[in-house]
């Protein structure tokens, strides 16, 4: 699996972008050093304090899924064959792991100056999240097999794409053209590694067809199991169950859009089309090829219970509901 999956991600390291045509952070917040840092900062504000609780409930739990990093990266290299052997190796997989995770860190880095600017949210509620979220760590239910792993990655990249541009294009409709941009910026990266990993899982379905397929029903068959599933703001509560409530009545990532995701990877891998599987490959492909409908099949069920839900209280946002 590893050797397979090494020689596909060697293939994607393009869709990594060399830091010099990068965007960063301070290319989009108030600048801070020049005489005008005042007026800026004035202008974030005044925009953020027009987006509803909803909205800034789904921005402090996307930041915070985004400020887990070091969870991610230690799982990205953790599976027998895919590590980075000595921090600094030279491997495919090594070089994709640590230039993914250089590009996802300015995600939490910019979303967290702009909340802290923002002036909206409880800011140590949102660190003390992020702390816990770090420290209870991050189980995708993979079992560190390759394949589950990598079905998983192509998965969550696309759903976080979707998540972001969602909050963007609720930012925009709330007059908030600056986290707009933000969360497009952000969009655009996850995009680009979607795609690298999207085009990987390709090449090991054309390479071991039914072990591939097998893997990613395996994934499917327990639902996708979110980054945040683990945060916590220090009460017993749930607070990931309630953040992805909040998510799906905003419309920033619902049951309809995990419907789709499901559908775009089986079609993208073509996997109705994969001749000459094992019995067991077969059942798999049979079922992942139906899946996406049979969730489609909730989603008015789905979104009638979440609209009579009644709202919570959430500390990010002094305990206000959303």
């Amino acid at each position: 699996m590893a050797v397979i999956i090494n020689e596909c991600i060697e293939k994607q390291l393009d869709f990594l972008k060399p830091v010099e045509d990068s965007w960063q952070p301070s290319d989009v917040l108030p600048e801070m050093t020049g005489e005008g840092w005042r007026e800026g900062v004035a202008e974030l504000r005044s925009k953020a304090a027009v987006l509803p609780d909803d909205l800034l409930v789904v921005l402090v739990g996307n930041t915070v899924t985004e400020e887990a990093l070091p969870s991610y990266q230690t799982w990205l290299n953790r599976t027998s064959g895919l590590r980075d052997e000595t921090g600094v190796s030279q491997t495919a997989w090594a070089l994709w792991t640590r230039g993914w995770t250089a590009e996802e860190n300015r995600h939490g880095e910019l979303l967290n100056k702009y909340l802290y600017l923002s002036g909206r949210v409880d800011f140590r509620s949102f660190e003390v999240t992020t702390q816990h979220l770090i420290k209870n760590g991050f189980d995708l239910k993979s079992e560190n097999n390759a394949y589950r792993s990598m079905a998983y990655v192509a998965f969550q990249e696309r759903a976080t794409k979707i998540s972001h541009s969602n909050t963007g294009r609720l930012a925009e409709k709330y007059g908030d053209t600056m986290l707009a941009k933000m969360c497009l910026l952000i969009a655009g990266d996850e995009a680009r590694h979607e795609e690298a990993y999207k085009r990987l899982y390709k090449g090991v379905v054309e390479a071991d067809p039914s072990d591939a397929i097998i893997a990613y029903a395996h994934m499917m068959k327990q639902k996708i199991a979110m980054p945040a599933l683990l945060m916590s703001d220090g009460t017993d509560r749930n607070l990931f169950e309630q953040f992805a409530l909040v998510a799906q009545r905003s419309g920033v990532y619902t049951l309809r859009d995990y419907a789709d995701v499901i559908e775009h990877l089986t079609d993208f891998w073509g996997i109705a089309s994969v001749v000459g599987l094992t019995p067991e490959a077969r059942a798999a492909q049979e079922f992942v090829c139906g899946l996406a409908d049979r969730y489609r099949s909730k989603v008015d069920r789905v979104e009638q219970a979440v609209r009579n839900f009644p709202k919570e209280p959430f500390k990010w946002i002094f305990d206000r509901c959303a």
